[in-house]
């Protein structure tokens, strides 16, 4: 994803900019967009406004409407004619075009000139042109359109087959990764997946266990049927009961078994839709390639209802129990909503497995490699660092002297013997400069420039990198001058003292002491320590997360006098015992396909909590679910296999207490 515009850029140098341009997307309200929009129209105060932003959060396809009660609790009246014309308006504005966008890499390219079809139009980013319709505009006038799409991923692994061969590895390409690796494998099957492409949602990392992929084929299997499509269309369950042999596997017809043959009988992808089409339906191929379209990924209006009673009839026609023909046309028609071709699945599976490979056999570089194309995938860089500890990888803090802007590889022999013995070729993860919120990339690399053999103090620092007191300040608060011997206070107090907002080219020899003396380093002060907890809550502040410790740990004295135990305890716990449980929420997600119910996702100092939250539960507690930073859950366990969820009943916002870590 690092290269795209350098693709994009090509295209357009090739074919010309009469011939070639992105193609438009419609941009339709969702809640807090509509809310903005007609609230302000309606006449809302900002601060209204903002109160209501979290209680239409999560509007979508399950049309849930807000409680009077939710608006009584922010102070507004629930009957007030203006307000109630707004919700309504918001309401009805969900999935309505707001505006036209350009395609994030959809090009469209003509034998003829382009501009001689349509307008083309200056984006606001720089060197790129768009024209005005979009892929369904361009699919009704058979217009070729190109999609040239960035996977993180791809980048992710690049930069870890370099760092695998910086260290002395093998150097690896995406075809020369060790095929079907029984480690990997086992590692998939316990739900060890985050940061692993695809399998890393909560929805695959349950589905894991449960599928249990034990080759290649299974990995696209797996990638295939967490989707809407299959889950809509019913066919998760069958393919499970019937892989685990609790279902029989029969086939209709022999047509039918060599269509559904490696799927066990339930279709997964487009092609096979297309197949039952052909052979068991009577379509055309012409005709199946129009199924194929009604089925196409990411349509806003779905078409494939339009083959009910063709295909039903057909299949009845030939043989086929009207009870069967309906049930496949429902799988089918899930399609509608995600259709995947298996050539898409075994691809991205390809990905899955050289990912989790990397994951299994090089922790710290994967973690690296992660880290450093940031932003991607679910996670935030504080669950990475957090996977890779529980991995064993020995993680070391961001700092002035040793790090570089990306995240870096160490030898666990650069650091001073250990009393405990270590394996002498693991390798350290350093965190890069680049987690330091209020530094950038170019001041950074100044930074590295400069260095040479190291900074001794702040002072020497801002002299020869030539950096503003705004980015030193950032550095201080990240308690990156540990190696000057500076923790955050100290080295915040010593940055205060140089010349405010200014930068300073490195003196000359002549002149350099007595501008130092000029300065001047000021009267020594004592300043009062940082408790740990401080520290804590200054590095999720300026990093947005800690190795110094959890937060939650601070708070575990309290939380544990209430009965609530930690996440590591749940293996253990009594399946359908009711438990208490509290976290940092990281993850809301409410899929369209789950009929309302929330998936949350707490962490503790000792691991994370699934929760499930099912909509009368959500209706009820809905601004404690989407308003708390730190949550608590009581509910009963819930275990299938491996995959462990905490069912909630009542919610609890604990937020309040995080604010103990930093009182005096």
């Amino acid at each position: 994803h690092e290269r795209r515009e350098e693709v994009i850029q090509y295209i357009y140098a090739k074919y010309g900019r009469d011939r070639a341009g992105l193609a438009a997307t419609v941009i339709r309200y969702r809640g807090r967009s509509a809310l903005r929009d007609i609230g302000k129209a309606m006449g809302l105060g900002e601060d209204t406004l903002s109160a209501l932003s979290g209680l239409v959060r999560g509007w979508g396809r399950s049309r849930d409407g807000v409680e009077d009660a939710d608006l009584r609790e922010l102070g507004l009246d629930p009957k007030a004619r203006r307000l109630r014309q707004t919700l309504e308006l918001v309401r009805a504005a969900h999935g309505f075009p707001r505006h036209l966008s350009q395609h994030v890499g959809g090009f469209v390219m003509t034998r003829g000139r382009l501009d001689e079809l349509v307008p083309i139009a200056n984006a606001a980013m720089a060197e790129r042109t768009v024209i005005e319709w979009d892929k369904d505009d361009l699919d009704a006038l058979g217009i070729l359109k190109v999609d040239v799409l960035g996977l993180g991923m791809l980048t992710c692994l690049r930069k870890g087959f370099e760092l695998l061969a910086r260290h002395g590895g093998k150097r690896y390409d995406l075809a020369t990764v060790p095929a079907e690796d029984a480690a990997v494998y086992d590692m998939l099957c316990r739900g060890d997946s985050l940061g692993v492409f695809q399998v890393e949602s909560r929805a695959q990392m349950s589905m894991l266990p449960r599928l249990k992929p034990r080759s290649f084929y299974d990995l696209v299997i797996e990638v295939a049927i967490v989707r809407p499509g299959p889950i809509q269309g019913d066919m998760v369950h069958p393919y499970l009961r019937r892989r685990n042999g609790e279902e029989k596997v029969d086939y209709p017809s022999e047509a039918l078994e060599a269509v559904l043959g490696k799927t066990l009988g339930v279709p997964l992808f487009q092609e096979q839709a297309m197949k039952i089409a052909i052979v068991a339906a009577g379509f055309t191929p012409s005709e199946a390639d129009r199924l194929r379209r009604a089925m196409a990924t990411f349509r806003h209006s779905g078409t494939i209802h339009e083959f009910r009673d063709k295909m039903i009839e057909g299949m009845i026609a030939r043989g086929y129990d009207r009870d069967f023909a309906t049930r496949c046309f429902r799988q089918i028609e899930g399609f509608g909503s995600y259709g995947f071709p298996e050539s898409h699945a075994a691809s991205f599976a390809l990905l899955v497995y050289v990912s989790a490979w990397l994951k299994c056999h090089h922790p710290a570089v994967f973690a690296a490699a992660l880290l450093n194309s940031q932003p991607m995938g679910f996670y935030a860089p504080a669950q990475i660092i957090r996977d890779a500890r529980a991995h064993g990888v020995e993680l070391r803090a961001v700092d002035v002297n040793e790090s570089d802007w990306d995240c870096t590889l160490e030898s666990v022999r650069a650091e001073p013997a250990r009393a405990e013995p270590r394996d002498p070729d693991a390798l350290a993860l350093r965190l890069g400069l680049r987690q330091v919120k209020g530094l950038g990339a170019a001041e950074a690399r100044a930074l590295v420039a400069a260095r040479g053999k190291g900074y001794a103090d702040p002072r020497a620092l801002w002299r020869r990198a030539g950096l503003g007191t705004k980015a030193l300040e950032a550095l201080a608060r990240a308690d990156a001058f540990r190696s000057l011997g500076l923790d955050r206070r100290a080295a915040l107090w010593a940055v205060k003292g140089l010349p405010a907002g200014t930068k300073s080219a490195a003196p000359l020899p002549l002149f350099a002491a007595a501008r130092a003396e000029e300065l001047g380093a000021g009267p020594a002060v004592q300043l009062p320590e940082l408790r740990l907890s401080e520290h804590v809550v200054d590095d999720y502040a300026s990093l947005r997360f800690s190795l110094k410790a959890h937060p939650v740990s601070f708070l575990r004295a309290g939380l544990a006098a209430e009965g609530r135990v930690e996440a590591a305890r749940l293996a253990e716990w009594p399946k359908d015992k009711p438990v208490k449980v509290a976290g940092l929420v990281l993850v809301r997600q409410r899929p369209g396909t789950a009929k309302g119910v929330i998936f949350a996702t707490l962490e503790d100092e000792t691991g994370v909590v699934n929760v499930i939250v099912w909509p009368d539960v959500f209706a009820r507690q809905r601004k404690v679910l989407l308003g708390a930073r730190l949550l608590g859950v009581e509910g009963p366990l819930q275990r299938e296999g491996l995959v462990i969820h905490v069912i909630a009943k009542r919610l609890v916002d604990l937020s309040p207490r995080l604010a103990q870590l930093s009182a005096p």
